[in-house]
């Protein structure tokens, strides 16, 4: 069975998520920004559209649970995706 999360290297790993409820750039550029003051997250992309993020994240540095707990307390609701 094959891991939809792909580990990039140690504890990096590359994570999926369907996040609800965006409507607009800002809220992608809100997300975003968010995301990125986490320690450990890179190559944050945020698709309104789609309502997808994509990021790599070293959960040495910071938990996929927080990011999803950041996500969360900005309003909006997270689902991984793989």
């Amino acid at each position: 069975m094959t891991n939809p999360e792909s580990t990039t290297s140690g504890t990096q790993v590359d994570l999926r998520y369907l996040v609800h409820g965006m409507d607009c750039t800002s809220c992608a550029l809100k997300i975003e920004d968010a995301v990125e003051q986490l320690g450990g997250a890179e190559d944050i992309q945020v698709n309104y559209k789609t309502q997808v993020l994509e990021l790599r994240l070293d959960e040495a540095t910071t938990p996929r649970s927080a990011v999803e707990e950041k996500i969360q307390g900005l309003g909006y609701r997270v689902a991984p995706l793989g």
